[in-house]
């Protein structure tokens, strides 16, 4: 058999336009410094523009690979969406108390699910009322697709702001995740229903929510024989890959019976695959979901959202005729009405502008929305013009929602365990990236106006002023807990803020560096902690001789894995034995130090309060070991 025969009728070369508008989007955006914008926005616009300009040379038959891959990553992206939701975060939000009004609105569950269900009761509302201006095939679909919203939107900017962690951050990420999943469940029962009618086969969606379980309980079952863990430990990171192989097995399984049962089931079976394996790894950042991630995001994702643009039609929006704009108009207040008003439950636990910001920040809507309106275009429940109105609204809701956020809610103070950088070099930015992986917020003080912008746009805390002016420490709220690393390109200039922070400020925590031996006497006689330049250099070169793979490794994956000292303040913990805590499995103990004696643990070794250990592992591991042993 001639394979090339076979597949000589592909054209690849619309796929390598679509593949080359995925590389160039993020490429331009950080030439155009258009950080605040959702890259798959750009996507969409771009794709537009060769949709209209390129595409119009291509046959039909030509885009056909280029229909199933955009398909593909429609399936990739939910089961991407799944995976971003802890379902330990939900578990542990549920109530276990008896009810009371304060406790109602200070649990994030219920809240999140009263959200949702006001959402829902208005959504419908609004609907009816733009029925009166636009027909509509089904009124209670098109409520459902403005229930959407979008976690891959929020999580950013609360990120962006330090407030992810927040109580206020962490009620809006509840809230965003609760939508999603109730969202997408209802979208499959309701295609279902509006295709099929009441059939037994309604039962079927049920079954999958079934295996879901099955699935669930199979894999930590089989996660317990060692057998299984030893092969899959010699294969993960084999040329089998067989960890990747089997996620991409669980998602088709799920796909395929929810394909059997109907199309418009198909979403909630890739959803679920995702949460499934969300629930697996407990939202590690492991090296396999770093290989999903670049699998969807990486290619299938770009393509869907760039077929999303090529198959835009704005003149579509002219079928609406006279009642366009005010459609429009009414479209996009009520798309913000649904969740704004909804949020003002926030408003007793933080104040009307923060529960205000909340509900815009909560309107954007990406993915979900597109998918859902993508659904209804192909059952005729929604009209091509409505679709073309959705994806409008997709992309005003991503660029408005993030802006007015920051607008309304007063710019998050940082925290008082803050780290200090003076100076704005290369280095400064590295050591900032570092903690920010850790979850330490640094600011960075720089006085030259371009490195300041620069280091803004990189997503990272910066201060306008000069390291030896003293009234930049007293707006920044120096306290004697926060750590100040002085990292400026002047040997005279490092040496003068350090006299400044000891004299002035009689602050102690100061770390330089000493690139010669007179000045790391200087700053040991002002009682500053030096980086002995000449050592490190030293133990570096050491490293790479005695020790080549393990420094390599170390410094190369330094975003996946990082080392960590924890103090043990549980008296849960003392007196346990390693091997009766159960530690996450990305994560290890190395070494455990006890007043002045360090061992080497093992599964008999006993923890006793007060002791440190030393721990590898990626950034969830690190902070479950942290919340038992803390």
């Amino acid at each position: 058999m001639n394979i090339l025969a076979i597949f000589s009728h592909f054209d690849y070369l619309p796929l390598l336009v679509v593949a080359a508008v995925a590389w160039l989007t993020p490429l331009l955006m950080t030439v155009l410094r258009l950080r605040r914008i959702p890259t798959v926005i750009m996507e969409i616009v771009i794709g537009f523009v060769i949709g209209k300009f390129l595409f119009s040379y291509f046959t039909p038959e030509s885009t056909d690979i280029l229909d199933f891959l955009a398909f593909t990553g429609f399936m990739f992206l939910m089961f991407l969406s799944g995976l971003e939701i802890d379902m330990d975060q939900i578990v542990a939000s549920l109530p276990r108390r008896r009810l009371t009004m304060a406790r109602f609105l200070s649990n994030p569950f219920l809240v999140g699910f009263s959200i949702f269900i006001l959402t829902v009761t208005l959504s419908y509302g609004g609907a009816i009322v733009m029925r009166q201006y636009i027909p509509m095939q089904n009124t209670f679909y098109f409520a459902l697709i403005m229930i959407t919203t979008s976690v891959g939107i929020i999580i950013p900017v609360l990120k962006e702001r330090g407030e992810i962690s927040s109580r206020f951050g962490q009620m809006i990420v509840l809230a965003a995740v609760i939508a999603d999943i109730l969202s997408i469940i209802l979208f499959s029962f309701t295609a279902f229903i509006l295709k099929n009618g009441f059939q037994p086969e309604i039962l079927l969606i049920l079954g999958i929510i079934l295996l879901f379980f099955v699935f669930y309980s199979t894999g930590i079952l089989l996660k317990r024989i060692p057998l299984i863990k030893k092969l899959i430990f010699q294969l993960s990171e084999a040329a089998s890959q067989i960890t990747v192989r089997g996620t991409m097995l669980m998602l088709l399984i799920f796909i395929v019976l929810a394909q059997f049962i109907g199309r418009e089931v198909m979403l909630l079976g890739a959803f679920l695959g995702g949460l499934l394996l969300s629930v697996y790894t407990h939202k590690a950042r492991s090296l396999l979901l770093l290989k999903l991630d670049g699998m969807g995001y990486g290619f299938f994702i770009p393509v869907f959202f760039v077929m999303v643009g090529i198959r835009f039609d704005p003149s579509l929006l002219a079928g609406l005729e006279s009642s366009l704009f005010l459609f429009l108009a009414l479209f996009l207040i009520t798309l913000y009405a649904v969740k704004v008003i909804p949020s003002l439950i926030w408003t007793r636990l933080f104040g009307v502008r923060k529960a205000l910001a909340g509900g815009f920040l909560i309107s954007s809507r990406l993915s979900l929305i597109i998918a859902a309106s993508a659904i209804g275009l192909q059952m005729e429940l929604i009209s091509p013009e409505i679709n073309a109105a959705v994806i409008l609204m997709a992309i005003i809701t991503c660029i408005v929602s993030p802006i007015l956020y920051n607008l309304i809610s007063p710019k998050a103070l940082m925290p008082a365990d803050k780290l200090i950088i003076v100076g704005g070099s290369s280095s400064a930015v590295l050591l900032a990236r570092r903690f920010k992986m850790h979850s330490r917020e640094t600011v960075i003080i720089e006085l030259d106006q371009k490195r300041f912008r620069d280091i803004e746009e990189k997503g990272l805390h910066a201060f306008h002023g000069d390291g030896k002016d003293p009234e930049v420490y007293v707006k920044l709220k120096l306290i004697p807990a926060n750590y100040v690393i002085v990292l400026t390109e002047s040997e005279e200039e490092n040496i003068s803020i350090c006299e400044l922070l000891r004299n002035h400020f009689a602050h102690n925590r100061i770390i330089a560096v000493a690139p010669s031996r007179s000045v790391e006497q200087m700053y040991n006689r002002m009682g500053v902690e030096t980086i002995d330049l000449l050592r490190t250099v030293v133990t570096t070169i050491e490293n790479l001789i005695l020790r080549p793979t393990t420094y390599h490794t170390l410094v190369e994956t330094f975003e996946s894995f990082s080392v960590e000292e924890i103090e043990i303040t549980s008296r849960a913990c003392d007196g346990l034995q390693v091997k009766e805590i159960p530690f996450h499995h990305d994560g290890s103990l190395m070494l455990v130090k006890r007043k002045n004696n360090i061992y080497v643990p093992h599964g008999d070794t006993q923890l006793r309060l007060g002791d440190t250990v030393i721990a590898l592992g990626t950034q969830s591991a690190l902070d479950q070991m942290r919340g038992r042993l803390q």
